[in-house]
């Protein structure tokens, strides 16, 4: 059964590998359980005491509430795929009540520094150099997810219309502007990048070997500029992210639009922006209004 579920969400839903291997050890941290525990041998005679008693060990434990709420999701998928494919009659899952997660607020970049770092620092123009700048320019310039950069392929760049075509969360597709600046970043890139590698490669951005990047790769190329900026209490590709979210909303841009760029399924996931936009507002008000 897990394996059937496993292929399901692989190759039917199309969620990402870090989803995909993340549910597999769910499922097989749970199965453990379930016999070790209750003596079960398969996980559809599971009951919902038995997963509650999983959860309240995940707790006991100091397994923190957001991966709980993950491992509570898993369960949820696999069962209800149980339950279409009517291995189970009952949804034991219906009841469970997922840990409230204190909410953090996103960290970001303060945009003087951003644009100091992009605009001031002195990259190498050789592939590399390069090769790290139009890294940090994406992932600022598109709000795109680590996974969504190292796949984008040339062929999801249109240079006439200056858009980029993302993969994101569910194989959904979305379409993001690019600016003039970052097009000829890209096609000064791609020049120097012919010079270096020999053997084609169809993605973007790839290893000093010529092979796809892949997530560590990124990371470190990302947090290796900015360990410059000394006040960042967080140094990751999703700090890039969540500063293109904050600038746009600082610069007045529509909540929805924002939502439709970073590729959000609701706006409810959107608006933690608007908790770092605040003192933005407060400044506005102070300024404009009469009375303030």
């Amino acid at each position: 059964m897990i394996e059937s579920y496993l292929n399901y969400i692989r190759y039917e839903k199309r969620y990402s590998n870090h989803t995909f291997v993340s549910y597999q050890n769910d499922l097989t941290q749970f199965s453990a359980f379930s016999k070790d525990s209750y003596g079960l041998s398969c996980l559809s005679e599971a009951s919902y005491q038995i997963i509650r008693s999983w959860i309240v060990t995940l707790a006991e434990n100091e397994i923190t509430a957001k991966s709980i709420n993950r491992k509570i999701a898993c369960l949820r998928s696999f069962y209800k795929f149980l339950l279409k494919q009517n291995a189970i009659q009952k949804d034991p899952t219906l009841r469970l009540k997922a840990p409230k997660i204190n909410k953090q607020l996103p960290h970001f970049i303060e945009e003087n520094d951003i644009l100091k770092l992009l605009d001031q620092f002195i990259f190498s123009e050789d592939f590399y150099g390069l090769r790290d700048k139009l890294v940090l320019e994406l992932l600022y310039g598109t709000g795109i997810r680590l996974s969504e950069l190292i796949s984008i392929k040339e062929e999801h760049i249109n240079k006439f219309e200056r858009i980029i075509k993302i993969k994101g969360k569910g194989n959904k597709e979305r379409i993001i502007p690019l600016n003039e600046n970052l097009m000829n970043l890209i096609s000064i890139y791609k020049k120097e990048r012919e010079k270096v590698i020999e053997r084609p490669n169809e993605y973007l951005i790839i290893t000093d070997k010529g092979d796809q990047s892949y997530p560590m790769f990124i990371y470190r190329t990302v947090k290796n500029y900015l360990d410059m900026i000394p006040t960042l209490e967080k140094r990751s590709p999703h700090v890039l992210r969540h500063t293109f979210a904050t600038h746009l909303l600082n610069k007045g841009a529509d909540l929805n639009a924002i939502k439709d760029l970073l590729g959000h399924s609701s706006l409810a996931a959107t608006q933690v922006y608007t908790h770092n936009s605040l003192d933005k507002l407060k400044a506005i008000f102070e300024q404009a209004h009469p009375k303030a």
